[in-house]
C-alpha cells in the first residue's frame, strides 16, 4: 500500500509495472511470512486494539459496557479490577458509575472516554488528595495524553500450556502472529472468508458480545476460567449474547472485516488481564 503513489505518476507504463509489481511483493510477503524479516500487514484500527494497560485514573461506565470488556480494554484482570472498585459476583455495573484503576494515591485523575465514539483521553489536573469528579460539560479543562506504561504480557506457567482444552476458533491461513511488544499483535490473525464460521476455542461462559471496543469490531469475549478469557474480533455477525454457555467446537459468530480492512478473525487468549501468545495453547496443525 505504500507504494500506490508511484503507479499515479505519468511518466509512462514502466513506472506502473514497477508499482505493481512491489506491491504485490509486499503482499505476498506479508501473508506468507509471518517472521520478523518479513514485511508485515498493519491494521489501520490497531493503535487502539493494542493499548497497553492503564493504572491510573477511572472510566465513566457506558451503555453496554461489562466490567469484563472494560478489564480486556484497559488490560486488567477482571477480578483485581472488581477487587479495587468494591464490586463483587456477578460484578453488575451500570452506566454512569466510576471505574476506578489508581489506587488514589495519584496527583491527577484521568477520565477515559468511551473508545467506540471518541479516541480522545482527557486528563484533569488537581492537587493531591483533592476529590475525583469526572469533567463538566461546561469545563475549561484542557485535553492533554497521558504517558502510556509499558504493556505487561503475562508468562504461562508450563503445566497450563497443555493444549487438549484448546481447539483452533475458525479455518483459514495464519497471518499475523503474537508480539510481546505494544505496538505489535497481542494476539493471532486468521485469514477466512466473508460468513464463515468462528468457534469458540474452549467450553466457557460469554461475558461481552459487542462492538463497544474501538479496534476490534463486533467483538465476542468468554470466560472459560477465573484465569483465562479468550476474545474474537471482527465478526460480520455474532451469534451468541451475553451469559450464554458454549462448548468447544460450537459456532459462536461469523467472520467479518469489521473494525478492519480485510476479512479475519483476530483472536486473543489473556491469563488474569493479561495477553499470552494463543499458539502455546492451540494444537499444532
Amino acid at each position: 500500500m505504500g507504494h500506490t503513489g508511484i503507479g499515479q505518476r505519468k511518466d509512462g507504463s514502466v513506472f506502473k509495472l514497477l508499482a505493481i509489481a512491489l506491491a504485490m511483493g509486499a503482499l505476498l510477503t506479508g501473508c506468507s511470512s509471518t517472521g520478523s524479516s518479513g514485511a508485515r500487514v498493519v491494521d489501520r484500527n490497531a493503535a487502539a486494539a493494542k493499548r497497553p494497560a492503564v493504572t491510573t485514573g477511572q472510566y465513566i461506565v457506558k451503555p453496554g459496557d461489562t466490567l469484563f470488556s472494560i478489564a480486556f480494554r484497559y488490560g486488567w484482570d477482571y477480578k483485581e479490577l472488581a477487587a479495587r472498585n468494591g464490586i463483587g459476583a456477578p460484578y453488575t455495573i451500570r452506566p454512569g458509575q466510576a471505574i476506578r484503576f489508581s489506587s488514589g494515591s495519584s496527583s491527577s485523575t484521568t477520565v477515559v472516554s468511551n473508545p467506540s465514539s471518541s479516541s480522545k483521553t482527557t486528563v484533569i489536573r488537581r492537587p493531591a488528595g483533592g476529590p475525583i469528579n469526572p469533567p463538566q460539560s461546561g469545563g475549561k479543562s484542557t485535553p492533554t495524553t497521558p504517558v502510556a506504561p509499558t504493556p505487561v504480557v503475562a508468562t504461562v506457567p508450563a503445566a497450563e500450556r497443555a493444549v487438549g482444552k484448546w481447539a483452533w476458533p475458525a479455518n483459514g491461513v495464519l497471518i499475523g502472529k503474537f508480539a510481546s511488544n505494544g505496538s505489535l499483535n497481542k494476539g493471532i490473525d486468521i485469514a477466512g472468508d466473508l460468513g464463515q464460521p468462528v468457534f469458540a476455542a474452549s467450553d466457557g461462559a460469554v461475558v461481552y458480545a459487542g462492538s463497544g471496543l474501538r479496534g476490534y469490531g463486533e467483538l465476542i469475549i468468554i470466560k472459560h476460567s477465573d484465569t483465562y478469557v479468550s476474545a474474537y474480533g471482527h465478526n460480520r455477525r455474532l451469534l451468541v449474547r451475553e451469559g450464554q454457555q458454549v462448548k468447544a467446537g460450537q459456532s459462536i459468530a461469523e467472520m467479518g472485516s469489521t473494525g478492519t480492512d480485510r476479512v479475519k478473525l483476530h483472536f486473543e487468549i489473556r491469563r488474569q488481564g493479561k495477553p499470552v501468545d494463543p499458539l502455546q495453547f492451540l494444537p499444532r496443525r
